[in-house]
């Protein structure tokens, strides 16, 4: 292949990746202008609180307790081959704490919620609602966008929290009932370890996470292209999108949190 044909493509690649970062860095100043000027609609915020937080709690709760529990187990049976089992309590406690409660509730959001303000957004782009919202003078940004963004960044947080919490207790009962472990000295061992730089490191992973869930979900909901398979690339690309840059974003925030 000529290798200037090669460059050519090359520098087409970063120009596109640069260009797509651009729009996305202006939807997202937009939406958080829109989300600190009135007028407010208190209702959809509070549909969005709804949908995002309360209905998202089972979901995060299964997938923490199961993910605690499991990597009690595997802690256990690693720290056999050294005799270091009774590491269990504050290696799941950290674990969970700074980086499995955070990532899997943003994943699970991205899972779910990001593909529904996607969809949504994108099947109100279809059917022309949000230019028949335009015409009733109503800016689509601050209708639509900003208090589920908003909901995102209060809400997840508090998720993730509960994340924690639940996933400390799943590693808490399987070393209880099925490895050995006195409750109260397990209790003990986990508080003990814990620093508070470790439960702000995983709230403030939240509130981030929650927030590119959510911009992302708008962002490709906006962006959709007409009819059924532009409302199913905008859900699998925001899906991605937002999978990609939680992961992304819990990698710088660790290094800000955690460097050495």
């Amino acid at each position: 292949m000529n290798p200037f044909a090669l460059l050519a493509r090359l520098g087409r690649a970063v120009l596109l990746m640069l260009a797509a970062i651009g729009r996305v860095s202006l939807f997202a100043l937009d939406a958080i202008s829109h989300m600190l000027r009135p007028p407010f609609y208190p209702r959809e915020f509070g549909n969005a609180l709804l949908q995002i937080g309360w209905l998202s709690l089972p979901v995060v709760g299964l997938t923490a307790i199961f993910t605690g529990g499991a990597l009690a187990l595997q802690i256990y049976a690693g720290g056999a081959r050294f005799n270091a089992e009774a590491v269990v309590p504050q290696i799941v406690a950290i674990g969970m704490v700074r980086e499995l409660g955070p990532v899997l509730v943003g994943l699970m959001i991205a899972a779910r919620v990001t593909s529904s303000i996607a969809a949504e957004i994108a099947t109100m782009k279809v059917t022309e609602q949000i230019d028949a919202l335009v015409t009733l003078s109503t800016h689509p940004m601050k209708y639509l966008v900003a208090p589920r963004v908003l909901a995102a960044l209060l809400t997840v947080p508090i998720l993730v929290g509960v994340g924690d919490i639940i996933g400390i207790m799943g590693g808490y009962t399987v070393a209880v009932q099925n490895l050995g472990f006195n409750p109260a000295a397990y209790l003990k061992n986990t508080v003990d370890f814990l620093e508070v730089r470790d439960v702000i490191s995983s709230l403030v992973k939240g509130c981030v996470f929650g927030g590119i869930a959510a911009m992302m979900g708008c962002y490709y909901g906006m962006q959709s292209g007409r009819g059924a398979q532009g409302v199913g690339r905008a859900t699998k690309g925001s899906v991605e999108a937002a999978a990609v840059l939680i992961l992304a974003a819990n990698f710088v925030l660790t290094g800000v949190f955690f460097s050495i």
